[in-house]
């Protein structure tokens, strides 16, 4: 059953700090890091390539067709939020656009993760303001039911709390919880220095089938080289 009708005006943000050295990495090293799990459905996209965000989440749940709650949630926004808005059934109306991400950007927002559909794709990419939706609609939206602001959501198939980080970039939508954001930046600064060892290898010419040690568990495996 959804809470439906409930603003929590208070939430546990992590430390700025964290949010600040996470947000250097890819999504992909974040997933890695995290112990591969987190990820957003594919499908979630960025509305234009060079799209990238990462900050705590406000999150949104939003009736079918009905932008309403956009409105709600962009007050409870902070400098450096995320906005994450799931719906309560499959809905890829239009619930995002220009004007609703200027309020955002007046205050601090750092962008939008949503189920659902965005327009005004060629404005919004002029102001920089990154989102990624499930769907590009021009197809607009009401303003009539209640759904809810700063609840546990179920976006893409990843469970998001308020405060949870949220990073995306052109590979997808990651979601770290609260609790384990500084954790994870250290295990993915140090995924990333190994990263580096490994790319000056395979610059020198190594192969991935030694850099890994992959010959003796490909030999017994049964893999055999034909002349």
């Amino acid at each position: 059953m959804f809470d439906l009708g409930k603003v929590h005006t208070k939430i546990a943000r992590p430390d700025p700090e964290d949010v600040r050295r996470l947000s250097a990495f890819g999504v992909a090293t974040v997933h890695e890091a995290l112990g591969r799990v987190g990820l957003m459905r594919p499908y979630i996209r960025p509305i234009y390539p060079t799209a990238e965000l990462c900050g705590p989440a406000v999150t949104v749940l939003l009736q079918p067709g009905d932008n309403w709650m956009m409105h709600v949630a962009a007050e409870q926004v902070q400098e450096g939020d995320v906005v994450v808005a799931a719906c309560t059934t499959e809905s890829e109306d239009g619930f995002f656009g220009e004007l609703l991400a200027t309020s955002l950007i007046a205050r601090g927002g750092r962008g939008l993760v949503i189920d659902g559909g965005c327009r005004d794709t060629a404005e919004l990419e002029e102001l920089g303001f990154p989102v990624f939706s499930r769907a590009i609609n021009a197809k607009g939206t009401v303003k009539a039911t209640l759904g809810s602001v700063n609840v546990p959501v179920i976006c893409a198939n990843a469970l998001v709390h308020p405060g949870d980080v949220v990073a995306a970039d052109r590979d997808g939508v990651v979601v770290v919880p609260r609790a384990r954001v500084a954790e994870v930046a250290d295990a993915a600064q140090k995924r990333e220095d190994n990263e580096e060892s490994k790319r000056q290898q395979f610059m020198d010419g190594k192969l991935g089938l030694d850099i890994y040690d992959m010959r003796g568990p490909l030999e017994k495996a049964g893999l055999q080289y034909l002349d």
